[in-house]
């Protein structure tokens, strides 16, 4: 296995299938990475240019591998999601109209996803890749750098470009000029053209592990190790949702869960939704699918208490499992998980967030069977 590539966490049939094409020495021009968001697509996209460079023979390979590193020009063509400035047109280049205060946030960020790849950019307003962002890349492959050999188009979060964006990026991805690999990352693949994902070699991405989760945490984001260790059985596989537990404070968090809990089984179904509705108002339904996971796994912890298995999620919390169990011993969870895994799915159809909560309510007042 290349030494760079080594260095991505986790993702094992990825570094496989990437140590291939470095190996046969054959790399196709384009290449699709897909698969949730958190688990390192965009880093696993820099390590693997950087391996191929390192593998080739231009001159001076740490030099251009440190541009790699850095998402400089013109090692590397980063394309994101950026807002719309003033008076701005579809033939402005990508960041002449932003306002001096959105440039030297686009700066900020670029030089945090430099630093910390696993970094979310975050830009105010910036929902769409725009179509001057992609017709910049004509300029960026009219100029001849032949002697840095390999360079990187990355577009992140490619399914937020509009179809505009995509028909342009299909002209380039139909002539790719020589030693240029486009890379696309995407935790939506629906929402990208046939026709752009027909000219991609394919490589999905799996959830990462609680180790994996925990030694990013720790690494990039300078998170406590109990910390890390704490959100990562609830991450779902994601660094952003383990940050976003994080953030939520992940302590109280386990308890308003089980407040939710013993509220929908009592069926005080009030006390429930206000308190489902105090965890979740900031940030309307974007953790919702984080909050089925977490109810989802006490679910689980419930069944394993009754069979008296040890291993819990919510570690420390056997008494309150077993409570639960005396108290609700008629509770049927059979098939309560995957309901929850089908109302976790229905936050993306942007249905009204109290409808979404009272349903998840009413859903766990079902498993509690009426004498």
């Amino acid at each position: 296995m290349n030494s760079i590539l080594n260095q991505i966490p986790g993702q094992k049939r990825v570094k496989i299938t990437l140590n291939n094409f470095l190996q046969s020495k054959t790399i196709p021009h384009a290449f699709l990475f897909s698969g949730l968001a958190g688990v390192g697509k965009d880093n696993a996209a820099i390590k693997f240019i950087q391996a191929i460079v390192q593998n080739s023979n231009v001159k001076e390979p740490e030099k251009f591998s440190r541009l790699i590193e850095h998402l400089s020009e013109p090692q590397v063509k980063f394309i994101f999601p950026l807002p719309r400035g003033k008076n701005e047109t579809d033939t402005s280049s990508p960041t002449e109209k932003l306002s001096n205060e959105d440039l030297d946030l686009v700066k900020e960020q670029i030089e945090i996803k430099a630093a910390n790849p696993f970094h979310k950019i975050s830009i105010p307003k910036a929902n769409t890749i725009k179509i001057n962002s992609i017709r910049d890349i004509k300029k960026f492959l009219s100029l001849n750098y032949s002697e840095i050999g390999y360079r990187l188009i990355l577009i992140s979060d490619a399914h937020l470009m509009n179809d505009a964006a995509q028909n342009a990026l299909l002209k380039n991805l139909e002539e790719p000029p020589e030693n240029v690999i486009f890379i696309l990352t995407t935790s939506d693949v629906s929402r990208l053209r046939p026709t752009v994902i027909s000219r991609c070699w394919k490589i999905s991405f799996d959830p990462l592990a609680e180790d994996e989760i925990v030694f990013i945490l720790t690494k990039y984001f300078e998170v406590e190790q109990t910390v890390a260790e704490e959100v990562s059985p609830f991450a779902m596989g994601s660094v952003h949702s383990a940050l976003n537990l994080i953030e939520l404070n992940i302590h109280d968090l386990k308890e308003k869960i089980i407040s939710v809990l013993r509220y929908s089984f009592g069926r005080k179904f009030y006390s429930a939704f206000d308190e489902l509705n105090s965890i979740l108002s900031d940030q309307g339904a974007s953790n919702y699918p984080i909050i089925v996971g977490m109810i989802t796994a006490w679910i689980n912890d419930l069944q394993k208490h009754r069979l008296n298995i040890k291993k819990f999620y919510y570690k420390n919390y056997s008494d309150t499992l077993g409570k639960f169990n005396s108290k609700f011993p008629d509770a049927d969870l059979s098939d309560i998980t995957a309901q929850l895994d089908r109302l976790s799915s229905l936050s993306r159809n942007n249905i009204n967030p109290s409808l979404l909560y009272a349903s998840l309510i009413f859903e766990l007042s079902s498993v509690v069977l009426q004498k």
